[in-house]
């Protein structure tokens, strides 16, 4: 045990001690910094403000109308104009518009029907949208005048809707709107811990077994003792960063909050979060969470380090084995939004028990509620069967990696890496 714990100990602060650790933990706040700052400025800077020409053959539309929403709405300008404009028809550019909208001899009574927008250029839906907004309020005041419904009777129709909300007669604290996005969070965020460090265990076993270190080492320790220390060291250093990253961004939504500078997006973010915390079991998620971060990380992290050990220093051979691995967290990525569209259906249930996708399924289940919707029993047998997993998969590196670390200029296949597993000692 004591050489488990020495390897552990080498392979943390050879890692964090690196330039490329210390540069991509810092480099992560300054994206994040960057992202809250950048988008609402590339957001603000990069909308166009359309001019649009409208051609009016149903006699609704008014100037005054249009004047009033051009004043209450400055994100598009739509302005009345004869049909017997043609230097608009022509070029609307040289005329001063964007483009040109002809209304045709409409009812109000009819249904939904699609116009256009004739332009010399193609503008996108987020483009156009504030236009048809604009012209889709005109046309709801249009047909409230005409079957007389003042703004009172108005204010009560817009009001009078049905909403359904979900709630767990046993937790009703649950909030399903807001487990669904904890849910995509958390399942995310492991998955792309799970890609990102367990791909870091297989390079470093690969750089091991091309600098002929790891001979030295299995002089002296067992397999099972030197794949154990490798991922936990690795799994330590991936829960460092991590824990950094959380910290810095709760600083920076105590400080953005603090200075009051305007940001809507992170205060929005923040007022997100509080509601999250007061809406459902935190402590509960957030102990899962790390658990299921690490659980998860080992299981595949073992699996990766066998590839690693098999392989020499072609990305390419690394890449071809490592496919099926890297295939399992996809299938949990699709396995997980069924679980949160139906988080008590058999798929939700069983993809969250099995080890390869209870990682994240079972993080996308646990916000909706336990024991309401994940009972006890499913939550406790999870967990045991990811820890007999991890011990399994462990035990299954250590048989490949006994003999693959050793094994230099042949290409090994799948078939013959499960021979190995089963040979004697």
């Amino acid at each position: 045990m004591n050489k488990t714990f020495i390897i552990i100990q080498r392979e943390y602060l050879t890692r964090v001690r690196k330039k490329t650790f210390i540069i991509s933990t810092l480099l992560f706040p300054l994206l994040y910094v960057g992202l809250i700052f950048g988008m609402g400025y590339l957001a603000e800077s990069s909308q166009q403000v359309l001019n649009i020409a409208l051609i009016d053959r149903s006699g609704y539309f008014e100037q005054t109308v249009l004047d009033q929403e051009n004043a209450i709405d400055p994100s598009s300008k739509v302005s009345l104009i004869s049909e017997k404009a043609e230097d608009v028809l022509h070029d609307p550019e040289a005329a001063g518009f964007d483009g040109y909208i002809r209304i045709p001899a409409l009812d109000w009574r009819m249904g939904n029907d699609s116009i256009w927008l004739e332009s010399k250029k193609s503008y996108g839906s987020g483009t156009t949208a504030a236009v048809q907004a604009k012209l889709n309020r005109i046309w709801n005041r249009i047909k409230n005048d005409s079957l007389s419904i003042d703004e009172s009777k108005q204010a009560i129709l817009q009001g009078s809707q049905l909403s359904i909300r979900p709630r767990n007669l046993e937790d009703k604290n649950a909030n399903a709107n807001l487990a669904e996005v904890i849910g995509y969070i958390a399942g995310l965020l492991i998955y792309m811990i799970l890609l990102i460090y367990g791909s870091q265990v297989m390079m470093g076993v690969m750089e091991e077994k091309t600098n002929r270190i790891a001979e030295v080492l299995v002089s002296s320790v067992r397999p099972f003792q030197m794949m154990m220390g490798k991922i936990v060291g690795i799994g330590l250093v991936a829960l460092t960063q991590f824990l950094l990253w959380i910290g810095f961004v709760f600083l920076v939504y105590n400080i953005t909050k603090a200075t009051g500078n305007g940001l809507t997006s992170a205060s929005s973010m923040v007022g997100a979060m509080q509601e999250v915390i007061t809406g459902i079991n935190m402590p509960l998620i957030l102990f899962c969470f790390g658990f299921y971060f690490l659980g998860g990380f080992f299981f595949y992290s073992s699996l990766y380090a066998a590839i690693g050990s098999a392989v020499n220093e072609d990305l390419r051979e690394a890449q071809s084995l490592s496919f099926p691995v890297t295939m399992l967290v996809i299938i949990s990525i699709a396995l997980m939004t069924t679980a949160i569209a139906n988080p008590t259906g058999p798929i939700a249930v069983w993809a969250s028990l099995i080890p390869f996708s209870s990682p994240i399924v079972m993080m996308a289940r646990i916000p909706y509620g336990v024991p309401g919707t994940v009972p006890w029993w499913q939550l406790g047998l999870s967990m045991i069967l990811l820890i007999l997993g991890f011990l399994g998969t462990v035990w299954f590196a250590a048989k490949i990696y006994r003999t693959g670390i050793l094994m230099y200029g042949k290409k090994p296949s799948w078939g013959e890496m499960l021979k190995w597993v089963f040979r004697k000692s």
